[in-house]
């Protein structure tokens, strides 16, 4: 029936009468027919013109109509000039990018302002610098040199005035153009569309979903189609290599469609007290540098990212100045995404409600909370960025991660999507089986019971929260429990192997099978009940920041007595307090243990991972883990060699930042290196294990582990670390001693009749290697940490030629050139004649390459 209509409309235009009309000029020399199609019409026109009664409205944070095919935006007057976070994510995604819908791919800050024609701007909004008094001069100084570009123009379209008619409450703008379009700030950014080989927008294959308001916030959901680059054919070898990915759908259809949620959240008129960042609590943090107009200088501002809590009255208040628990104004909820299979949901609850203990001791009750999606409920979505949720990816990506989106102004954490991929069960399962099984007989099968993979679950989860909460990694916290206190199965129950959920202290792999212990998780720990308190605490009587700092200034003191509440950076390189995936006070002792385990896991493997019809796959996956986690110990111990202690403190703290790691501790750490890798690993190779994935492993394998741990241990910036500290005072470990303990453990069998394996002369041959590198080492870069940075290096390039090391090197060489010319007149064994005879003009060539 349209069609129909659609044709007599033409035939009726087509007559000599409808073509004069259509012909017929007014005064301007427009049509009479242009004139009335309302879409042509240019500047402000009535409101009931614009929004007509074909309009279907929603009230909200704006009021959205929309008319056939166009949206509109009714801005109320007072609106202008507000900041408006906007958060965008991927509601549906492409398979096979490593994307999923929910997460966020941009966030920022944006406003509307008046323009000077009857038009509307919206600015992009980038806090770098800032003043705190809008009406002193210096302010405009800062305001010359902080212009915020403009993202959108927009004519206004209508207005709606009051009652009386006089004063205008609201202006109505069309931003079909503007999200119909691919504007950065409401979809991609520009490396994002390079990773996937994203090119030209492609405008007819796009449109606005929806849009829906509601009254803090609005959601605009679009669909956004865009080409891709066509792939280059490669011939043969290619010197320019291919940047980014493509999506399968993309290489099947050459272009590829996503969709988009965006939530436009308005932010607090007045911003939440800022709360200055201190090093020696694990927040993570935002800044700006701020002019003042009677600083002398500009000032760096730091300031944690915490979430809002305050009294619902003055009367709560009071009841917790005076110790009395209350539920805060807007207690924080997580919801678990109705996606999520049903036995997982609970455990993944439990990890949010684990925190509600810790939030006690900053005087809340009731403060965080996990809830499953009312899935029933048609005015929640799970793009909306009032709500917080833990979305579940159907991934084979084997990980878990807790951003937040934070008031940049403020530091107040808005919402936060925590994104957990389904395969991270898989790296649980290979965690703990490597480093529990020993101990856990629960852990000793391919697949695991629920209950305790709700467990691992639950404990990922938590540990996921606390980054929401504002709570950085503490890598120093495992560090403050004694290794012995490890094996003590009534300490493990009353604190656990770790006094942070937030550090990297995945398992006790310490526990040995006698000690009875079966608490092997992490929990919420006194570190993370401190630094909840420090985050959370409210202080109603505090004037300002300044005042607040103060009070929180001597609360971290007084808790920095106790080593168990300390923070340990995770992005220091020197200390070895602070590390990955370590636990106890002391790396020797505690990789000893763990490789002890090791060694009752492997031969194992066998049974706990067969299943009959399957092929030794999964035994060849649990070997790779139980080797990295051999790899790890080794690691652990080398961090020893050339370690620095950095310990936040302030003025008034009786603490020296920086102390050298003591020689004995070093020279332990150089010890372990020469017995448990150099003095060969035999036990790695375990035949049967080896004979059903992959037989050739053992030589090469090994010498690649030892050369690997070597190359790190005579690293450049570590021997120059070395040769620093010992010149501050000779009684630190030195590079001499260094070298020295490493060449008499690589080639102890040069004291006696040498027979030297295969093993130990390919070590011995990657170590002449090294060391005939050192006599050119050439530049090299040296980070350190800034003392109170929340993140980033300060670096300096060393010429190493003009250090002591090539002098180092060389005398090295030559007193090893000595030792193995005695031992040539020793040995008889032929193997190790010759591999000792070509050493000994490797060293000849090394020192006088002419020779």
């Amino acid at each position: 029936m349209k069609l129909l209509i659609h044709v007599a409309c033409v035939l009726l235009l087509s007559t000599p009468a409808a073509e004069g009309y259509a012909q017929k000029k007014n005064k301007k020399g427009t049509s009479s027919t242009e004139q009335k199609k309302p879409e042509d019409k240019k500047g402000i026109q009535p409101y009931k013109e614009v929004i007509t009664a074909k309009a279907v409205s929603q009230k909200g944070l704006f009021t959205v109509h929309q008319v056939n095919d166009k949206w509109f935006f009714e801005i109320p007057d007072s609106l202008f000039e507000r900041e408006i976070m906007t958060v965008t994510r991927y509601a549906k995604t492409p398979a096979g990018g490593g994307i999923f819908g929910g997460e966020e791919t941009n966030s920022q800050v944006v406003k509307f302002e008046k323009g000077p024609n009857k038009n509307i701007f919206m600015r992009s909004i980038t806090y770098v610098l800032m003043s705190p008094d809008s009406t002193m001069p210096i302010a405009q100084a800062v305001k010359n040199s902080s212009a915020d570009p403009i993202v959108a123009a927009f004519d206004i379209k209508a207005v709606q005035k009051d009652s009386a008619g006089k004063k205008i409450q609201s202006y109505v703008i069309d931003v079909t153009p503007t999200f119909d379009a691919d504007i950065q700030v409401f979809s991609m950014n520009a490396i994002t569309k390079q990773r996937f080989n994203i090119e030209n927008f492609q405008k007819d294959k796009s449109f606005i979903q929806s849009i829906s308001s509601y009254p803090i916030n609005t959601e605009i959901r679009t669909v956004k189609t865009y080409s891709v680059k066509a792939p280059r054919i490669q011939t043969g070898p290619s010197t320019t290599p291919q940047v980014g990915k493509y999506f399968p759908a993309s290489r099947d259809a050459g272009v590829v469609t996503i969709e988009f949620n965006t939530s436009m959240v308005l932010l607090p008129k007045i911003p939440m007290r800022k709360r200055f960042y201190d090093a020696r609590v694990g927040y993570f943090a935002n800044q700006y540098s701020v002019f003042g107009e009677e600083s002398q200088k500009a000032e760096k501002e730091i300031f944690a990212v915490r979430w809002r809590l305050e009294p619902k009255n003055a009367a709560d208040a009071e009841r917790q100045k005076n110790g009395e628990l209350i539920e805060p104004k807007k207690p924080i909820v997580f919801y678990v995404d109705p996606a999520t299979p049903v036995k997982w949901r609970k455990y993944l609850k439990a990890g949010v409600d684990d925190w509600s203990t810790a939030f006690e001791a900053a005087g809340w009750k009731n403060a965080i909370r996990g809830e499953y999606w009312p899935e029933n409920d048609s005015s929640m979505s799970l793009e909306d960025a009032r709500y917080s949720v833990i979305r579940y990816f159907a991934a084979d990506i084997q990980n878990a991660y807790g951003p937040n989106i934070h008031d940049p102004r403020s530091g107040e954490i808005i919402e936060s999507h925590i994104g957990w991929y389904h395969n991270v069960m898989r790296l649980l399962r290979n965690w703990y089986m490597i480093q529990a099984a020993a101990v856990d007989p629960a852990a000793r099968t391919k697949e695991f019971r629920d209950d305790l993979m709700g467990e691992l679950i639950r404990f990922v989860a938590a540990h996921e929260v606390g980054h929401t909460l504002g709570l950085r990694h503490n890598f120093g916290a495992s560090h403050a429990t004694p290794v012995e206190k490890l094996r003590d199965k009534e300490f493990m129950d009353k604190h656990g192997h770790s006094s942070s959920i937030m550090d990297y202290a995945r398992f006790n792999y310490v526990a040995q099978p006698e000690d009875s212990i079966k608490d092997l998780f992490p929990r919420v720990g006194d570190y993370d009940i401190w630094a909840i308190k420090w985050g959370y605490t409210y202080f109603p009587d505090a004037k300002d920041e300044s005042e607040e700092k103060a009070k929180l200034n001597q609360m971290t003191k007084k808790a920095y007595e106790n080593v168990r509440l300390r923070f340990g950076t995770e992005i220091n390189p020197y200390d070895p307090r602070y590390q990955s995936e370590d636990i106890g006070d002391n790396a020797m002792k505690a990789s000893e243990y763990g490789i002890k385990n090791l060694k009752v896991i492997l031969p194992n493997l066998i049974d706990w991972t067969k299943e009959d019809g399957e092929s030794y796959q999964e035994l060849e996956e649990m070997y790779g883990h139980l080797v990295n986690q051999y790899k790890r110990y080794l690691g652990h111990v080398t961090k020893n060699i050339g370690g620095i202690y950095d310990t936040p403190v302030t003025y008034d703290m009786d603490e020296n930042q920086f102390e050298v790691v003591p020689k004995n501790i070093q020279r332990d750490a150089v010890a372990f290196l020469n017995k448990q890798l150099f003095a060969t690993p035999i036990w790695l190779m375990d035949q049967n294990v080896l004979n059903k994935i992959k037989p050739e492993f053992g030589v090469e394998a090994i010498k690649n582990i030892q050369t690997q741990t070597l190359k790190s241990l005579l690293a450049g910036d570590r021997l120059l670390r070395l040769i620093e500290t010992h010149a501050l005072d000779n009684s630190n470990y030195s590079p001499d001693e260094l070298l020295n303990d490493v060449q008499r453990g690589i080639w102890s069998e040069l004291g006696s009749k040498p027979v030297i394996d295969v093993y130990r002369r390919n070590l011995q041959k990657a170590h002449v290697d090294l060391l005939g590198g050192l006599l050119n080492p050439g530049k090299t870069t040296v980070r350190t940490v800034p003392v109170g940075a929340t993140y980033g290096f300060n670096s300096k390039n060393v010429d190493l030629n003009q250090t002591d090391i090539p002098s180092l090197a060389r005398a090295y060489l030559e007193s090893l050139k000595s030792e193995i010319k005695s031992a040539l007149g020793r040995t008889t064994d032929k193997m190790t004649k010759y591999h000792l005879q070509d050493m000994l003009k490797r060293i000849e060539l090394l020192l006088d390459p002419k020779s």
